[in-house]
């Protein structure tokens, strides 16, 4: 996807708020990634909404993205994704760290968020970081074959830990 290294140069992950003109570049990460992807209209309509929609690059290719929701005093992490390319270098534990000082700073005293229960890297990454389940939303997500997955909801309190400061 690029000729930057995200393992060798840690600081060439920048972030920039995402603009309607970034959706298309999104789209490519986000299909690339999902059996089920978000429409371009659900980014379209965040934007519009006002949500905090973050772009991560490297060099000047997008390396990838975050949507989120804000409550009275905590955030909803709607969509968290690395390019496929770039899986697997820790991009996703550095976005959720940087998602999380940020809000934090912002006032956020939690932030919840819903995942598959097949998606164990996306688990792990989670509990590491000090989320906790706190529910399940039965058939919250597509599946093959027409069927549905249940999501976990987990939620990570800010306030409880030193989580991802």
């Amino acid at each position: 996807m690029t000729g930057v290294d995200p393992a060798a140069d840690p600081q060439a992950l920048q972030v920039r708020p995402m603009q309607p003109g970034d959706v298309d570049r999104v789209m490519e990460i986000e299909r690339a990634i999902y059996p089920f992807p978000w429409t371009p209209g659900n980014f379209t309509d965040s934007l519009r909404a006002g949500y905090d929609a973050w772009l991560f690059t490297l060099g000047d290719a997008p390396a990838g993205y975050a949507v989120l929701t804000w409550m009275p005093d905590e955030v909803h992490l709607l969509n968290i994704s690395v390019a496929a390319g770039l899986q697997g270098h820790g991009l996703g534990r550095r976005m959720l760290a940087w998602l999380c000082a940020d809000v934090r700073r912002r006032g956020a005293l939690a932030m919840l968020l819903e995942v598959r229960p097949s998606n164990a890297v996306a688990r792990a990454l989670y509990a590491s970081v000090g989320f906790v389940q706190i529910g399940a939303r039965k058939g919250y997500y597509p599946d093959a074959g027409g069927r549905r997955e249940d999501a976990l909801v987990l939620l990570l309190r800010f306030d409880a830990i030193g989580a991802a400061s």
